[in-house]
């Protein structure tokens, strides 16, 4: 699909705009603008009132202020560095204009003795004289109406001023073309939404602070665009999946109920509404694409295992893709008993399976033999085959973007997709990143689980925890000790796992206390690590490779030292790791003092709650949103007006509108449908433009 015409102005080169040559125009690639279109959408972000007023003795400075007038006297300096002053007079009184490294001849021409002048800026008392140093703006009289009573603040790069971006700015949205409405015409007269043009225009030009709210008009329906826009993209994503043929994978129930009848607990209502979901889904001739999402300890484990006997009764295969080893192997663990139970083969294919022994499971797979496979990416080699795979289980979605999503559906005939998170995202970002997906929240815990009791406590109280932890080991109870670095910096003091584990260990005994950390070896790190499931060793020093998953029920206490350098999602996954058996568990936040105001506000959410939505949602208002993905692998999009967090209601609208719309229109070509592509070229939509063209 090309890009319409009446747009190629837009899409001209920046140079064409008035004022901007190539070294400018390099260097407003450091706001993202690249080409006039992009600076439509650069808006300011404050303003300035620059009304004529009276005198600046109305005003206690420092202030702006914008007065007439009459030019005095003329003081050079007298020696090099001091200031140049110019004595001015208002209605009401005597100031000075100060500038620095000027040239009288310069500002002999700029400012004549006995004329009038507008002059405008920052007006600050000096040892009791009122001064305005280096005024933002210096004006003829008859020129006072080109300053705008309240002028706009832009946002700057090295290289471009505010006058430079005003102008380029002008000049762009001159070449602003008429374009149809893309926007429910209901729904535009309902939030009283200005036209765009109008938009773009009256953002460009507030006239006063409330024009910057996000709530104003102007800008509500401007951050709706690109809400709209990136929503379309997701659901012409989806629903390109949803074209791709899928299977429908049907099974009779039976192997799920021998399951839940040998489990010794029933499933929560949140755990068997999942399973319903998920089964319908599978049994759609359509491919399935879910988000299971589920604090730490729902259950999603079983969940899972449920959607697998589905794929497995059926007489396909089912694959569960876990991040890291451990992991791979702790999964297999918990489900081998479950599948043995039902008589089905469960095998574990990782990057350490070699030689003979891999080419005897792949042989079993790619022969049907093998009915569940569990692994880490390692089963996403070449040369793994399946005999018939139908569904795909992917644990911890954060490690993998929309991309690695799309091609995992490619190692089967139209393979079914679930992806599993303990992470819970607050609901801005589920729309923001799996917008494309169905979501299944798991927000029950199984019965029996005990609250943790958590605690904050400083670092000079160490030698204490030490001794109560003695106290606990010897009452036969296990406990986490999490460090935030592994070796030891000289310029950071975080204590490293390695000198806490050295000291662990003369206080509490050889054989008591093992140590994991992300730079051992696999097989060491496995070893440590099952040495405590088993309870050989008591206490494991650990970096944050025990974040995800682990399983230790007998493990009741979890010290995490300098926790004020952890994120809040990481301390609340850590905290997770226990509370999974019989006794009363204890999470510890050490934290060093002074503590930061945010340090605190953080760890104070996490010890007075342990609702992992409501910690994610907190976590997202205080450190932003790219932040807690980490923007750079999370593939967020970037907006340029709207704003994720406060605008979330405002993002659902756009969602359910961009997926009515695609049911009405699947092909945008009714009027509102080609009005709709405009805005997909200007927001440089181009995955949907061409999912609409493949479409």
């Amino acid at each position: 699909m090309s890009r319409p015409e009446c747009l190629f102005p837009l899409f001209a080169e920046l140079e064409t705009l008035e004022g901007v040559g190539p070294k400018t125009a390099r260097a407003f690639a450091g706001l993202g603008v690249e080409k006039p279109k992009d600076l439509l959408f650069l808006l300011p972000h404050s303003g300035i009132d620059r009304a004529r007023r009276n005198s600046v003795r109305d005003f206690t400075p420092p202030t702006v202020v914008t007065v007439e007038v009459t030019v005095g006297e003329h003081h050079a300096p007298r020696s090099k560095g001091r200031p140049y002053r110019v004595m001015v007079e208002d209605a009401e009184t005597e100031f000075q204009l100060v500038f620095f490294h000027a040239r009288g001849d310069y500002l002999q021409k700029l400012l004549p003795t006995g004329e009038k002048r507008l002059v405008s800026g920052r007006v600050e008392a000096f040892e009791g004289i009122v001064q305005m140093v280096h005024p933002d703006h210096i004006l003829r009289p008859e020129d006072a109406g080109d300053l705008p009573s309240f002028e706009p603040v832009y946002p700057l790069t090295a290289g471009v001023t505010q006058k430079l971006v005003a102008k380029a700015a002008a000049s762009a949205m001159a070449r602003m073309p008429d374009l149809p409405e893309w926007i429910d015409p209901s729904q535009k007269a309902r939030e009283g939404w200005p036209d765009w043009a109008e938009a773009i225009r009256s953002g460009h030009a507030p006239t006063n602070n409330a024009d910057f709210a996000a709530t104003a008009p102007a800008r509500q329906r401007l951050a709706y665009d690109e809400f709209f826009a990136h929503q379309l993209t997701l659901s012409l994503a989806r629903a390109s999946l949803r074209r791709a043929k899928g299977r429908a994978t049907v099974a009779t129930g039976q192997l799920q109920k021998t399951v839940l009848a040998a489990l010794p607990y029933a499933p929560t209502g949140a755990q068997s509404r999942a399973v319903a979901e998920i089964t319908a889904d599978l049994a759609a001739p359509v491919r399935m694409n879910r988000l299971l999402q589920g604090d730490v300890g729902s259950g999603k484990t079983l969940v899972a295992f449920m959607a697998l006997l589905v794929a497995v009764e059926a007489g396909g295969q089912g694959v569960m893709m876990a991040p890291t080893e451990i992991l791979a192997r702790q999964h297999l663990a918990g489900l081998q008993e479950l599948a043995a139970l039902v008589g089905v083969r469960l095998e574990l294919l990782t990057g350490r399976d070699k030689g003979t022994e891999r080419a005897r499971k792949l042989a079993d797979l790619a022969e049907g033999r093998i009915q569940i496979l569990v692994g880490t990416h390692a089963v996403f080699q070449k040369d793994v085959f399946f005999q018939d795979l139908r569904l795909s289980i992917i644990d911890e979605q954060h490690r993998f973007g929309v991309s690695q999503r799309m091609e995992l559906g490619a190692k089967g005939q139209a393979v079914d997709v679930l992806v599993m998170t303990a992470t819970p995202i607050p609901r801005s970002l589920a729309l923001a990143s799996y917008g494309d997906m169905d979501v299944s929240v798991l927000d029950e815990k199984p019965p029996g689980r005990k609250p943790v009791q958590t605690a904050l406590i400083s670092t000079g109280r160490l030698d204490e925890v030490v001794e109560k932890l003695r106290q606990a080991v010897a009452d036969g109870r296990q406990a986490y000790w999490v460090c935030p670095l592994v070796e030891e910096s000289e310029f950071l003091d975080y204590a490293s796992a390695e000198a806490r584990f050295v000291q662990l260990r003369a206080a509490l005994g050889e054989g008591v206390v093992a140590m994991v950390h992300g730079q051992m070896p696999a097989a060491e790190k496995d070893a440590a690590m099952a040495g405590f499931a088993i309870g050989h060793t008591k206490v494991l020093v650990a970096t944050t490779v025990i974040e995800v998953g682990v399983n230790v029920p007998n493990a009741s206490i979890m010290v995490i030292e300098r926790a004020e350098t952890f994120g809040l999602a990481q301390l609340h996954q850590l905290r997770g790791r226990v509370g999974r058996g019989a006794a009363q568990s204890t999470c510890l936040l050490m934290y060093q003092s002074p503590l930061s105001e945010t340090g605190e506000r953080r760890l104070k959410v996490l010890r007075d709650t342990e609702d992992g939505f409501r910690i994610a949602e907190e976590d997202l208002a205080m450190r932003g949103a790219g932040d807690l993905i980490g923007t750079a692998q999370s593939g967020l999009p970037r907006f340029r007006v709207a704003d994720m967090e406060r605008q979330t209601a405002l993002m659902a609208i756009a969602q359910s509108d961009a997926r009515k719309l695609l049911h009405d229109d699947p092909a945008l070509t009714s009027a509102r449908g080609q009005a709709v592509r405009m805005l997909l070229w200007l927001l440089d939509q181009d995955r949907a433009i061409r999912l609409i063209s493949v479409g």
